[in-house]
């Protein structure tokens, strides 16, 4: 568990860092962008070891329709991730689609994954990325939405999420985890 521990700590720390410590990163200059990119990397290995060597209590687990209200999230997650939010004409007004479809993948994966270490892994990232959209909120009160794109763009991106879905059905249940009940 120390090891899924660590992982979220410093996914955390290295998202943080360019906003908890701005001069620190900036002296970096781009040799800091490869720094916080292998920081982050090795954060999602030991995130992915830490979480498959762990052991924990069981509080609850899948249910056929947790499932489906899970695999419905992740489409909503997969799209606000793309590039669909910001370049369509539904939520180009969003501030933090990113952020937002993370938060939403995190809770899909407590709804189906009721333990000690989906709490610390999928309980701490949505944590973080709630975290992180408020620090970007102070750090940066002005923001502009870009312009509004067409929803064609929202159609292509949603078709997109769905298709993405699949594959990440698929390479699921190859590892072991059953994606679609």
């Amino acid at each position: 568990m120390l090891l899924l521990s660590l992982g979220v700590a410093l996914w955390c720390a290295a998202h943080f860092f360019k906003r908890l410590a701005p001069e620190a990163r900036a002296n970096m200059g781009d040799k800091g962008k490869g720094l916080v990119a292998l920081a982050i990397g090795v954060s999602i290995l030991m995130m992915i070891f830490g979480y498959r060597m762990a052991d924990g209590t069981f509080f609850w687990g899948r249910h056929p329709a947790t499932v489906g209200i899970n695999n419905l999230i992740m489409i909503a997650a997969l799209y606000l991730t793309s590039p669909g939010p910001s370049k369509g004409a539904l939520f180009y007004k969003m501030r933090h689609p990113m952020l937002t479809g993370f938060l939403l993948w995190a809770l899909a994966h407590l709804l189906v994954n009721g333990d000690t270490p989906s709490f610390i892994l999928f309980g701490g990232l949505a944590l973080w990325a709630v975290v992180e959209m408020n620090v970007i909120n102070r750090a940066e009160p002005d923001w502009t939405p870009p312009e509004k794109g067409s929803i064609r763009k929202d159609a292509i991106f949603l078709v997109a999420s769905v298709v993405l879905l699949g594959v990440i059905g698929m390479v699921h249940t190859w590892l072991g985890y059953p994606t679609f009940g």
